[in-house]
């Protein structure tokens, strides 16, 4: 159930991205290096959650198509900006260079500017226009967490405040939108709400693990990268078990959350059950 899910919204999402990219087809260099991100081997978690929550309130993954690829569209821009040298100065992203490495500086900025641009006119498109102010909010919210990340200078008091916002937004974003898409009642956008808000945090404490573990090198990255540099994740703030414990208890809420918006979710238990388990 659950890969052929993702995969059906992976297609989806993907034929909508590169008419999207279209757009940008008098700059190719730009598009180019667009292009280069956005289909560089992402699992899709964003714009799947968007088009599942529409259909478990009763919509289609169709009808909240533009609202997932805005999704991710922002999701791959602050990747790219992540990366840069003045943020993480990663050389890697999913198993190749990062941006900045294959086109260099300046494009790679450009190529964030314009993704996160595009994203607002896919958002343009939807004509549920509730769709803009939680997607806009969740965009926020995730700059503002890594504004967080960048000048937290290790304060451990910051930490579940940092990565509420640097990774809860966007699943919010992408869980209310979808909903939003379907007309869903308020009740049941505030349950998918309080779904995001614990996936977002079992979702980073297993990337906080792997990286410890060093199964995170599959994605490119440095095996314990954040350790090294002294980063605040759970694992470095809580220790290994302690952070397997809190892994656990998110998903239980998360759980819990979607089953007061349907009761028939079987692609959110499935997933919650993945991320728990999940080794890249």
């Amino acid at each position: 159930m659950l890969s052929e899910r993702l995969t059906f919204y992976s297609q989806l999402t993907d034929l909508k991205l590169a008419e999207l990219l279209e757009e940008g087809s008098k700059a190719p260099i730009l598009t180019e290096s667009m292009g280069y991100s956005v289909f560089s081997g992402g699992k899709r978690i964003r714009p799947s959650l968007c088009m599942a929550a529409c259909e478990l309130c009763g919509g289609t993954a169709e009808d909240a198509l533009f609202a997932a690829c805005s999704l991710e569209l922002i999701h791959t821009y602050s990747l790219i900006h992540d990366d840069l040298p003045a943020m993480d100065n990663d050389d890697m992203r999913r198993g190749k260079p990062s941006n900045h490495k294959a086109f260099g500086e300046a494009n790679a900025i450009l190529a964030g500017d314009g993704l996160q641009a595009l994203a607002f006119f896919a958002l343009s498109l939807c004509t549920e226009k509730t769709v803009l102010e939680y997607v806009a909010k969740g965009a926020f919210e995730m700059v503002m967490g890594q504004s967080l990340d960048v000048n937290s200078g290790g304060d451990v008091s910051l930490l579940r405040q940092l990565q509420d916002y640097k990774t809860g937004a966007l699943f919010r974003a992408a869980v209310s939108a979808g909903a939003a898409c379907a007309n869903a009642t308020t009740d049941q956008i505030a349950a998918l709400i309080r779904f995001a808000d614990a996936y977002g945090l079992l979702f980073q404490i297993t990337d906080d693990i792997l990286d410890f573990e060093g199964e995170s090198s599959v994605l490119g990255k440095t095996a314990g990268k954040d350790a090294e540099e002294g980063k605040t994740t759970f694992v470095t703030v809580y220790g290994l078990d302690t952070a397997k414990e809190y892994a656990k208890q998110y998903a239980h809420e998360a759980r819990e959350a979607v089953y007061q918006a349907n009761a028939d979710a079987p692609f959110f238990t499935e997933l919650i059950s993945y991320t728990l388990t999940r080794k890249s």
